[in-house]
């Protein structure tokens, strides 16, 4: 198979997904646009995590911002879909950027508890101005004018998936063309030796504020379709448990490939909505359980498992 052919069919892959879960889900897509949008933010921790190899618990803050921005936006200035979306990519990408330059001298645990305290900073700043933010009633009354004049968002979601779902496409397809470029590599190469790309004139701090930074302006991104999607903004959207949740799904899915964030934001959010359904309160015992699996036995997650079990099956047929 050629790399031409690998690239059209790695770009089929969503947009043949989002038909079949539209067709066996026909009257829950406003819960598969917040799949979508799930995995996007999961996407953009993988930047950080499997890209940088830098553990953080502080992503919510930069898909917060974006939420919080494109809702001000909206309700003050000019409620447009898409240039609702660059102004939560500006938001992420700022908040991601401001934070970088104090994170990236910060290694390990202390570089892990920095960004926890830089996201209770911004939810408190944000809770404590209720003039602007709502507090913790939130911002709510979003109503977005229709995408290119012409398609109007509806009650059921079905504007709200496709939306979503193309955004989540052309990004994912970006961050395929980022990770195989010079800059992508030496991401790589920072992660796994970042002294030898020191010694050889690599700007490592540089690198993983860009790094960073990118990944805040795509965290804000899914925050700014969250906002214009569900119309409601809230304090959880800046909270630590999320900024957990997202980690765990992409540790589920296999970090530092892009397709593991995208199978880990799908199997945690169906496990979420149906599990949490049979039992409100014990669902995450289920989600713990299959953590613990994955980790023992499948330690490049669920797609680094099929990826396997792929290339097994490949060998046999050969032989």
């Amino acid at each position: 198979m050629t790399n031409t052919q690998r690239t059209l069919g790695a770009a089929a892959v969503i947009p043949i997904v989002a038909v079949a879960l539209v067709v066996i889900f026909p009257n829950q897509q406003a819960f598969l646009a917040q799949i979508a949008i799930t995995a996007l933010l999961v996407l953009s921790l993988d930047l950080v995590v499997g890209f940088a190899g830098l553990a953080t618990l502080g992503h919510a803050a930069m898909y917060g911002a974006g939420a919080y921005a494109a809702a001000l936006y909206s309700l003050h200035v000019w409620a447009e879909p898409l240039t609702g979306l660059v102004v939560g990519i500006l938001a992420g990408g700022l908040v991601a950027l401001v934070s970088a330059l104090m994170l990236m001298r910060a290694h390990g645990l202390t570089f892990l508890m920095m960004t926890v305290a830089i996201t209770q900073i911004i939810y408190e700043i944000v809770n404590k101005s209720r003039a602007v933010t709502g507090g913790d009633d939130g911002l709510y009354g979003i109503m977005m004018q229709p995408l290119f004049g012409r398609f109007e968002f509806d009650f059921y979601g079905r504007l709200a998936f496709w939306y979503a779902a193309v955004v989540l496409w052309l990004v994912f397809l970006l961050l395929r063309h980022i990770a195989a470029s010079p800059f992508g590599l030496t991401a790589r190469a920072v992660r796994d030796d970042g002294g030898r790309v020191s010694s050889l004139g690599g700007g490592i701090f540089a690198h993983r504020v860009a790094l960073y930074t990118l990944s805040g302006g795509i965290a804000g991104l899914a925050g700014a379709l969250s906002a214009q999607t569900v119309q409601v903004v809230g304090l959880n959207t800046l909270s630590v448990t999320y900024s957990a949740e997202i980690l765990v799904m992409l540790v589920m899915g296999g970090t530092g490939r892009l397709w593991g964030a995208l199978l880990g934001a799908l199997v945690f959010m169906m496990i979420h909505h149906y599990a949490a359904e049979v039992d409100p309160v014990r669902w995450m015992l289920f989600i713990g359980a299959m953590l613990v699996m994955i980790v023992l036995f499948l330690p490049k997650g669920l797609f680094g498992g099929l990826e396997a079990a792929v290339n097994r099956l490949r060998e046999g047929a050969r032989t």
